[in-house]
């Protein structure tokens, strides 16, 4: 079975009740903090297509990249979806198990996630933007660094490595890159202590959600430039890869998974210890009633939308829908 045939029973109800900012143009990229016991925040949206919206736009719109908006919508023709036509919008995320604080890069899921300090009048939030990170042989790098400095309309040095790159393809790059609409790192830099390495924006946006840079993570423009204004120099930065991640949001377990890929970007099959052991970890003892044949399927299809495993609302504790 399908994941995405077995949301069609509820799709309907989602297209009826999901909150639509498509007339209005916002992102929505921040969220309030989740209560206690939970860890998925937002919620799925939904979007009656223009006779000039490609996917890719309404991606932009509402900061989710090229990976997760085809994940949502693999039935739908990516630049010409039609007048009309109804797209789901995947604004409903798992947090990261690990520490909530500073920046955390999930490069599973092409995203990354900002846990500033609570704020007095709105409390503790969560600020996220979609990514493009490295590809084949320039992995970006798992672990920790820092923030150590920030530029606006940075120059680009390209190293020696990329200019070759550039050459063998007739492409001649100067040895320094000014600042301007022509820079590949956009009017936003963040520089991290891992050197080489930047957190930047880019002269070419509908690149966002994908496997395309020499290491680097990139923003659309409008999503580095909030960045830039919030995060402080000095911040801790954690980059990771979790490609399956459960969590809990008002009584139901969700369980969101992404495709695995080797160096060369060919997808790997499904781990099923590690899957098993993050949905286990997270059910508790509510694991006794979770559909293993249902956790299978999401995790081969791994289309990057949370999927709900069980809900614990009604009396006799059995699985049921949250729709």
């Amino acid at each position: 079975m399908n994941i995405h045939a077995a949301f069609k029973p509820v799709v309907s109800t989602l297209l009826a009740t999901a909150l639509s900012l498509a007339s209005t143009g916002l992102a929505a990229i921040t969220f309030d903090y989740p209560k206690e016991g939970d860890t998925v925040i937002g919620r799925m949206q939904s979007v009656e297509l223009r006779y000039e919206d490609t996917l890719s736009d309404v991606a932009r719109r509402y900061s989710v990249g090229y990976q997760e908006i085809r994940g949502a919508n693999p039935d739908i023709d990516y630049w010409l979806p039609g007048d009309g036509t109804g797209a789901l919008v995947p604004t409903r995320f798992v947090l990261p198990d690990v520490p909530h604080e500073g920046l955390v890069l999930n490069i599973a899921e092409l995203r990354l996630y900002y846990f500033p300090p609570a704020d007095p009048q709105l409390g503790r939030q969560v600020v996220s933007f979609p990514v493009s990170i490295g590809r084949m042989d320039w992995e970006t790098p798992l672990g920790k660094t820092t923030i150590i400095s920030k530029r606006e309309n940075p120059t680009w040095t390209p190293p020696a490595s990329i200019r070759k790159e550039h050459a063998e393809q007739g492409d001649i790059l100067p040895d320094v890159v000014p600042g301007g609409p022509d820079n590949p790192l956009g009017q936003h830099a963040l520089y991290l202590g891992r050197r080489g390495y930047l957190i930047h924006g880019t002269n070419r946006p509908y690149g966002i959600g994908m496997r395309v840079t020499h290491g680097c993570m990139r923003l659309y423009p409008e999503n580095v430039a909030e960045l830039f204004e919030r995060v402080p120099v000095g911040t801790a930065v954690n980059i990771i890869d979790e490609p399956y991640k459960a969590g809990w949001q008002n009584g139901v377990l969700y369980l969101e998974a992404h495709p695995l890929f080797d160096g060369d970007e060919n997808r790997l099959p499904t781990d099923y210890a590690r899957l098993y052991a993050e949905v286990e970890a997270k059910a508790g003892e509510a694991m006794a009633y979770v559909d293993r044949q249902l956790v299978d399927q999401v995790a081969e299809e791994a289309s990057g939308i949370p999927v709900p495993l069980y809900s614990s609302g009604e009396s006799a504790g059995a699985p049921s829908s949250p729709f």
